[in-house]
């Protein structure tokens, strides 16, 4: 199994004795380390022969943030149907597209397919889907998008991998983003790192637009709605939106005049926070109520507002004067918002590139991930200053190592191009992939939580399914949960109908192999299981190993106990006794509440090796043998209503029984332990 993600981050950069560097995700996490042997500190400039050209204003420069709707960005997304922004919403869409006739068709066949898929109608399913198929035949791209998801699902067509790469390759080229990132996963996994970079590298570049210039945006993860085998209540309970209890106190404090309060109900429409719907126009009032109150933080997310054009009309002039507002309240992180607007010339009467560095360098010095990262851009870029390729890639490293998301874009191009970095493609493409799952295409972990929160689970499991075809490890978890935990109740759609119980295995076991490559331990776990006792797919013990083996490099001490059992058995892995005892001792060192096995694993281990033949070891060997015949007689016999209720009340007369025998021993215990009389007691009693 390629072990693509850890669980951890960790730039080590070996520059100027620097030593190593702990580096924060923003996604699913990573290993990546950086040494001195990855640097490339040549400039390509000065060699005539680079294909390179960092002067190229295409390569790491100050991007141009705005605020556009997702239709803009991500043509053909389902944000008409989940977030109709008026009642002309889809027509906005359609104009978008060149108003073509079939964006009609694919909106209502979408919807339709959505609601069918809710209610367990597979009519309906079928019915969205032949209207699609034709939308796709006549040329339309997003509903080409639309038949590469059904048929690489399987849903009311059968599987085929092929069909559905065709599908979204012609979708891709006309366009369609999801597609795109649908491609660019499939070349990911399949190691093809040079066609993968160039579409992760587009997808990045437009989730970078959407970043702020100032602030660094909240990490929007997809939330994972169980933990283990178990639903995820407290994840779940922090993302009911605007029916939270704790949003709903905050909301009436804001009404009562706390100006804190009008700040972070601000910020929850803003970027859409803890289940509450993105809603700029609120959030613009809550801030300007918060202003008025004196709160100094809402000053620089004002300064946003204007600059972004998100909610009003696009004014630098505003944005600067409401920036320095901030700044003065030493809101540092506003010093970057300034410097960009000087950089770009933006509501002043010229570029600064002075000025622009000594507002970055005050952010920096007061350890604001944008500052590093904003200098790090001027000394690649060679704006104002002399260009410095190690200290641009010093600056970028500090930018990462606090989570700068645009800093992963950056040291991604790096690595792509060559520039600073040694270039390295699969480095460009894991970093690419990062960023652009923050992309407007994100919105579909939203609504799928939305629905499942709802009690929607069929919806919940085409979203997620959809997400999960995209690349996104949680929600390929979260489609593979559904199933296990749901069964027929996940409305899942096969080639013909709701799933057979043989699909529901397949797709499950699918969706957990590929979360599990994308470092995901419960996942890796639950593969291992299904390969080890033949659960939806063949037993195959060398590869249960080998998912055991990635689940333990996360640290998991079920994995290490199996792994320790089958080196115990020879099952998969070498018999060895020694390195069974120490994956034991490792569950234990990991997880004490495995005490219990362990120590039975251990004396197991103890009687295999000085007793190997006798009757002991061959009655524990039975045992895995032996216990699904006695799980199989309890549910058949003893679970069985009539035989349950005659057992009980057999057990419960067992019990009398026993209670009044253990009182009439005691009773007996009782005389023949009183003391004997002592001589003049016993006189005493005859004188009576």
């Amino acid at each position: 199994m390629r072990n693509r993600n850890l669980k951890f981050i960790k730039l080590s950069y070996v520059l100027l004795l620097l030593g190593f560097l702990p580096l924060s995700t923003i996604a699913r996490p990573f290993v990546l380390v950086l040494s001195q042997d990855d640097l490339n500190l040549k400039d390509p400039t000065a060699d005539p022969t680079s294909d390179s050209d960092p002067t190229d204003s295409d390569f790491d420069d100050f991007i141009d943030s705005e605020s556009k709707p997702d239709y803009q960005l991500d043509p053909g997304s389902w944000t008409p149907i989940f977030e109709p922004s008026s009642e002309d919403g889809e027509e906005e869409v359609a104009e978008a597209n060149n108003g073509e006739d079939f964006n009609s068709i694919y909106y209502l066949g979408v919807k339709k397919l959505v609601t069918a898929a809710s209610r367990g109608d597979e009519r309906g399913v079928a019915e969205a889907a032949t209207e699609i198929e034709a939308a796709a035949a006549a040329g339309h791209s997003h509903s080409r998008s639309v038949m590469g998801f059904l048929y690489g699902m399987g849903i009311m067509r059968e599987r085929n991998k092929a069909k559905a790469f065709l599908q979204h390759y012609f979708a891709a080229e006309v366009g369609n983003m999801q597609s795109k990132m649908a491609l660019a996963y499939t070349y990911y996994r399949q190691d093809m790192h040079e066609n993968a970079v160039k579409l992760y590298a587009e997808l990045a570049e437009i989730a970078v637009n959407s970043f702020l210039i100032s602030k660094d945006s909240p990490v929007i993860e997809p939330v994972r709605i169980h933990s283990g085998a178990e639903e995820n209540k407290e994840a779940l309970r922090k993302s009911r939106g605007e029916e939270d209890e704790d949003f709903q106190i905050l909301e009436y404090q804001a009404q009562k005049g706390n100006a804190g309060a009008m700040y972070k109900i601000g910020i929850f429409y803003y970027f859409g926070l803890r289940g509450v719907r993105r809603d700029h126009a609120k959030a613009l009032s809550w801030f300007l109520k918060a202003v008025e109150k004196g709160e100094p933080r809402s000053m620089e997310l004002l300064g946003e507002i204007y600059a972004r054009g998100a909610g009003v009309e696009r004014n630098y002039t505003k944005a600067l004067e409401w920036l320095t507002l901030a700044s003065r309240q030493q809101l540092y992180s506003a010093y970057n918002g300034m410097g960009y607007l000087y950089v770009k010339g933006y509501g002043v009467e010229k570029k600064n590139y002075t000025k622009a560095k000594e507002y970055f360098e005050k952010a920096a010095n007061n350890e604001e991930a944008g500052g590093y990262y904003n200098l790090g851009v001027i000394y690649l870029k060679s704006i104002g200053v002399k260009r410095d390729l190690r200290l641009a890639c010093n600056y970028f490293i500090m930018a990462a190592n606090a989570g700068q998301p645009k800093a992963f874009y950056q040291l991604a191009k790096m690595f792509q191009t060559g520039v600073g970095l040694k270039k390295s493609l699969p480095m460009a493409t894991a970093l690419y992939k990062l960023v652009a799952e923050r992309g407007p295409w994100s919105s579909l972990s939203r609504w799928a939580l939305e629905s499942y929160l709802k009690g929607d689970v069929g919806k919940a499991f085409l979203l997620y399914s959809r997400m999960a075809e995209l690349g996104y490890e949680v929600a390929q978890s979260n489609a593979a949960w559904i199933l296990d935990k749901y069964g027929e109740n996940s409305m899942c759609m096969g080639e013909s109908g709701i799933c057979r119980d043989s699909e529901r295995h397949q797709r499950s076991h699918a969706l957990w192999w590929q979360a599990s490559e994308q470092g995901n331990e419960h996942a890796a776990l639950l593969i291992g299981d299904a390969y080890y006792y033949g659960w939806g797919t063949e037993r195959d013990y060398d590869r249960a190993a080998e998912a055991y083996m990635h689940a333990k490099s996360q640290s998991n001490a079920q994995a290490m106990f199996n792994l320790g059992y089958m080196h115990e058995h020879g099952q998969g892995l070498p018999f060895d006794l020694h390195l069974a005892k120490r994956y034991y001792d490792q569950a234990l060192e990991i997880d004490p509440a495995a005490k219990l096995p362990v120590t039975l694993a251990l004396a197991s281990l103890w009687l295999r090796k000085n007793h190997a033949d006798s009757l002991m070891v061959d009655f524990i060997d039975s045992l895995p043998e032996l216990y699904p015949k006695v799980e199989a007689w309890v549910e058949d016999v003893i679970m069985e209503e009539g035989n349950a209720t005659i057992l009980t009340l057999f057990v419960c007369l067992l019990t009398v029984l026993y209670l009044r025998e253990r009182q009439r021993r005691h009773a007996v215990v009782g005389v023949g332990e009183m003391p004997p009389q002592q001589p003049f007691e016993q006189g005493a009693l005859a004188a009576r």
